[in-house]
């Protein structure tokens, strides 16, 4: 998500804005018609957002051919109720994330296309296996960009009210694209979330960082040539802070008696004062990172512990979940020619339902600890109100949420 959607979203993300790993894209022409009242409600909204989109810049002409054909879309609102990065654990998504076939697929891509990425890496001063990583997690190095019309897709998730200010914000800003002259509706195709081209940028982002480095005069991201989709990638990420050199994490062993208290992103301290405390990197020796550094738990105080910084925070800028961050930073090691991760992950219990992980945000709201929102979707404010939770609860402070958490709970 670019910093143009963040700026709409107001308090910190407590879920992703963008689709799941796109390897899961399913045609929506796949799913079955909307019924006649939803079509009819779709075109009264379509007829009362027509003047505000003009009112921003929109020509009239612009608007009318986008909107040509368009109709409601039932399939976008059932996938935005069901974003992978929040309803699998941490190793399920992992072991699709960064599978064998992605590697090899992802040292294949980097073969055929370095000189594009060697180029794209000197402009930008992002890691080509970084960039690579991202094409990979998106659309499986462009094999699976969506064909999903983003227009309608847009305005039925903008209609549908969940979200209504920041999908109408996508809406106005996929219009402008169209305005500009990049592309044709036809050629506007993505996921059902509207996120478009080879690494599945939202409209917003688009227009804040998409460039054209071919220099044909068009920041072309949906073409087979995927040269502009990661420049602009690229791009991306060296505006929202990256630093090359820097890893995006470091995998790290606690110290025994380690204090809970101390782990997650609210907690910073220089990597020389983590060593002080015991933290060591799980490949030995001392962990190194510049800048200030947290200790994050993935699977709370049992599996894989990172310590992570600005690169981190950087990937978060593209999408929110700390599962698709480390997806994207532990494939783009692979990729280097790194190992797996040394420690191993617990592989023990489920995930939650949707209808649990709700249950735990509506008992920790009621007991004092608000989780902002209890929709199911635990990101950020919910793990930081668990956290506090359990630190007062005399319980291991790892804002991890399990089925032992609920039964607490009740």
């Amino acid at each position: 998500m670019s910093l143009t959607g963040l700026a709409a979203c107001a308090g910190p993300l407590d879920r992703s804005p963008r689709p799941e790993s796109r390897s899961s894209i399913v045609p929506i022409s796949s799913t079955p018609a909307a019924s006649a009242s939803d079509q009819a409600r779709f075109q009264a909204w379509v007829a009362d957002f027509r003047p505000r989109a003009l009112s921003q810049g929109i020509s009239p002409q612009v608007f009318d051919r986008a909107f040509q054909g368009a109709s409601y879309q039932p399939d976008v609102i059932r996938r935005d109720r069901n974003q992978s990065e929040f309803n699998r654990t941490i190793w399920d998504y992992l072991d699709t994330a960064v599978s064998e076939t992605r590697i090899s697929n992802g040292r294949a891509a980097l073969a055929q296309h370095g000189a594009e990425l060697s180029a794209i890496e000197a402009r930008y001063g992002v890691e080509k296996e970084v960039v690579a990583a991202v094409w990979g997690m998106e659309s499986s190095y462009g094999t699976s960009r969506g064909s999903t019309p983003i227009i309608p897709a847009l305005a039925t998730l903008a209609e549908d009210g969940r979200r209504a200010s920041f999908f109408e914000q996508q809406l106005v800003a996929a219009l402008k694209i169209l305005q500009s002259g990049d592309v044709s509706p036809e050629g506007m195709t993505g996921s059902w979330a509207g996120a478009m081209g080879h690494t599945q940028f939202i409209p917003t982002s688009y227009l804040a960082f998409a460039v054209d480095f071919r220099g044909d005069g068009k920041r072309d991201i949906w073409s087979d040539d995927p040269t502009d989709a990661l420049a602009s990638t690229a791009a991306y990420l060296s505006k929202s802070g990256w630093v090359k050199g820097q890893p995006w994490a470091v995998e790290v062993v606690l110290p025994a008696g380690f204090n809970y208290n101390m782990a997650g992103k609210g907690t910073t301290k220089s990597a020389a004062d983590w060593a002080a405390l015991g933290v060591r990197a799980a490949s030995g020796g001392t962990a190194s990172m510049a800048g200030p550094v947290s200790i994050l738990l993935p699977a709370g105080s049992k599996g894989v512990a990172l310590m992570i910084g600005s690169n981190f925070r950087a990937i978060s800028r593209y999408n929110a979940a700390d599962s698709y961050v480390i997806g994207v930073g532990h494939l783009s090691d692979r990729l280097r020619g790194k190992g797996p991760f040394v420690q191993p992950w617990p592989r023990t219990g489920r995930a939650l339902t949707s209808d649990e992980r709700q249950e735990i945000q509506q008992r920790l709201t009621r007991a004092g600890y608000d989780t902002q929102g209890t929709d199911g979707m635990i990101g950020p404010n919910t793990i930081n109100a668990i956290t506090a939770w359990q630190r007062a609860n005399g319980m291991t402070a790892d804002g991890y949420a399990t089925l032992e958490l609920l039964q607490a709970l009740r």
